[in-house]
């Protein structure tokens, strides 16, 4: 008998690349509902969907498992193109343009108290940058599950309610398995194996925001944004509305049609992770802090994806000034955006359930959540609104205080790592320095910051809250006490 060598094994076939956040027949799905939240009468659209075989938006996935045939993706264009048409009730009372927005500004006094004159100490904004990472770090591995998932990992391994980065120590295997990690922050981002921050969304978009202000200055305009994002910020790195407005971008499409054509996720929290460096650069001056920071919103949102980071900045320019708490950070953050828009109506929603719930336990919180999520949960879990409402509920639960803040933002579920990296910061600035951040939360991070953003791999924490200080606008006493004024 004579040996024969072995065929060489045939490489298994690659799998279809599907780019999420961009399949006409997944935008589809995501528009209608959109429809559904600003008041947009769209039955007869998807009702001619539903007839020609269209599915769902996606759950919690950034495309469905398979493309759809030629003539669906045609016609889901074009519906996409007629719901871009329909009259919008809602518009009235949640406006885009900025002049219509600041004729609605409500007036913020201040809380009184010393501020400082001149800028931001850079150790307060230091803590800022800590607190982001680590807020938005304690989230990482939970991204994207459903809320009892991540509180059975969190019982599983002794950490209920949330005290220190999650584990996989102890963790039972059936949960494990009904419940697996993030896959892409498992190995990365959980107590025993952090080295440093990873690289996240979260953070790129701050250090572009820093960029901006190096290049541009305060003036920026939104063309400005849109040129940094092509110089610098690879598309692969964008989701959600980014992507479709970089899309728009390479399209030929000029801001700010870039947030609305085929955007169905104009009204996420995306321009919420962008606001903090507006906002950390004019303490005292909540109405300066959200009109840059709107400037920044509009080439990917529109009316309750740019309040909200109207609304983040705002609150953070109240803390970065000094002289207020937690609560005076809030009203700032109220004072800027329509008073009847979905989001003003959320944030007010979440800090009235948290100010009567009677116990103000981290245990007593899960009340709260689960309030807001029978209130909310119909809504996508990147959404603006809700992610708003439990970000305002978090902070005001815990009084502030930067552990207690982050792990009820991250333990209400959503979106985890953006609600905790924005209660990281708001409360980083509070506490005013580093060595006031507990170093459970910070050692881990060895001031080192991962990041795909050219020449700020590996950057320190300490070297950013030093860039940043120099772009600080300091604000006159008059602004610190003024209306905010079209």
């Amino acid at each position: 008998m004579t040996a024969t060598a072995a065929a060489p094994a045939r490489p298994a076939p690659a799998a279809p690349l599907r780019v999420t956040w961009v399949q006409p027949e997944d935008l589809i799905g995501h528009e209608l509902r959109q429809a559904a939240e600003d008041g947009r009468d769209a039955a007869e659209l998807a009702r001619r969907w539903q007839a020609a075989g269209g599915t769902t938006a996606p759950g919690r996935a950034g495309a469905s498992p398979a493309p759809a045939g030629p003539a669906l993706r045609a016609l889901a264009g074009a519906l996409l193109d007629e719901l871009a048409l329909l009259p919008c009730p809602s518009e009235a009372d949640e406006p885009t343009e900025l002049t219509a927005i600041q004729r609605e500004w409500a007036p913020w006094p201040g809380d009184g108290g010393p501020r400082p004159d001149g800028g931001v100490p850079a150790a307060r904004l230091e803590a800022a940058w800590l607190g982001r990472a680590a807020g938005c770090l304690l989230g990482k591995p939970v991204e994207k599950l459903p809320l009892d998932g991540i509180r059975a990992l969190a019982r599983s391994t002794g950490n209920w309610p949330l005290t220190g980065y999650f584990t996989e120590a102890g963790l039972d295997p059936a949960v494990a398995a009904r419940h697996p990690w993030n896959r892409r922050s498992r190995a990365t981002s959980l107590a025993g194996n952090i080295d440093g921050m990873p690289e996240d969304d979260d953070l790129n978009y701050p250090l572009l925001g820093l960029l901006l202000l190096e290049r541009h200055g305060p003036g920026f305009t939104t063309g400005d944004v849109a040129r940094l994002w092509l110089d610098e910020l690879p598309a692969g790195r964008t989701f959600t509305a980014e992507r479709l407005a970089y899309r728009n971008l390479l399209d030929g499409i000029e801001p700010p049609h870039t947030a609305r054509y085929r955007n169905p996720f104009r009204e996420w929290i995306g321009a919420r992770i962008r606001a903090d460096v507006h906002g950390w650069t004019h303490p005292g001056d909540p109405a300066a802090a959200a009109a840059q920071a709107w400037r920044d919103a509009t080439l990917s949102h529109t009316a309750n994806g740019v309040y909200a980071a109207m609304f983040v900045a705002a609150a953070l320019a109240a803390a970065a000034g000094g002289g207020t708490d937690v609560h005076g950070a809030l009203r700032a953050g109220l004072a800027v955006i329509p008073a009847r828009s979905r989001l003003a109506r959320a944030v007010r929603r979440g800090i009235a359930l948290a100010r009567d719930e009677p116990t103000g336990t981290p245990a007593g919180f899960t009340t709260v959540v689960d309030r807001l999520h029978s209130a909310y949960g119909h809504h996508h879990w990147v959404h603006a609104v809700p992610n708003a409402a439990l970000l305002a509920a978090a902070l005001t639960h815990a009084g502030g205080d930067f552990s207690g803040s982050i792990c009820r933002a991250v333990s209400g579920g959503w979106d985890t790592d953006s609600n905790g990296a924005t209660a990281g910061s708001l409360t980083g600035l509070l506490a005013g320095s580093p060595e006031a951040l507990p170093a459970r939360w910070t050692a881990p991070l060895r001031n080192r910051l991962a990041t795909g953003v050219r020449g700020l791999d590996g950057i320190g924490f300490d070297a950013l809250a030093a860039r940043t200080a120099a772009l600080v606008v300091p604000a006159s006493p008059a602004d610190r006490t003024k209306a905010p004024a079209p």
